[in-house]
């Protein structure tokens, strides 16, 4: 399936999804006082579903797996600031294990849309869109 929008993309649903998990952990009273760790993992986890949306947008498939590439070391880096927001007592084990799946799944679906980018490695990704859609004639 040609994915036609951005919304139309799993693995950019699923990267959402696991970004407002992110979000909802939070506003645990835990985070208060870590400023700089609250800050590290809201960034981090709200650059992957931001960097699939402007990569999702570029010109050539080589473009877009540029920005995957990135998508994938943001949600790594969200991993590892999970692990420290365990390691200080502010995440569950249950939670931290359930995101870092989460993530892993986001990673795996980065990487084959990479793989399949890099396959395709189309110079113009819009034209063959535009030629696809029906015309209503």
């Amino acid at each position: 399936m040609i994915a036609r929008t951005l919304e139309d993309l799993l693995v950019y649903q699923r990267a959402l999804a696991a970004a407002n998990e992110v979000s909802a952990i939070l506003k645990r009273i835990e985070f208060s006082k870590d400023f700089d760790l609250r800050d590290q993992l809201a960034n981090s986890s709200s650059r992957v579903p931001a960097l699939i949306a402007e990569g999702f947008e570029q010109k050539t498939d080589r473009h877009f797996a540029h920005y995957l590439y990135l998508a994938r070391g943001s949600a790594k880096e969200t991993k590892t600031h999970l692990k420290v927001a365990l390691n200080r007592g502010y995440v569950p084990l249950e939670d931290a294990r359930r995101l870092w799946s989460e993530y892993d799944e986001v990673c795996a679906m980065i990487t084959g849309l990479i793989q399949h980018l890099e396959f395709e490695d189309r110079s113009h990704r819009w034209t063959k869109h535009l030629r696809d859609e029906p015309t209503g004639d």
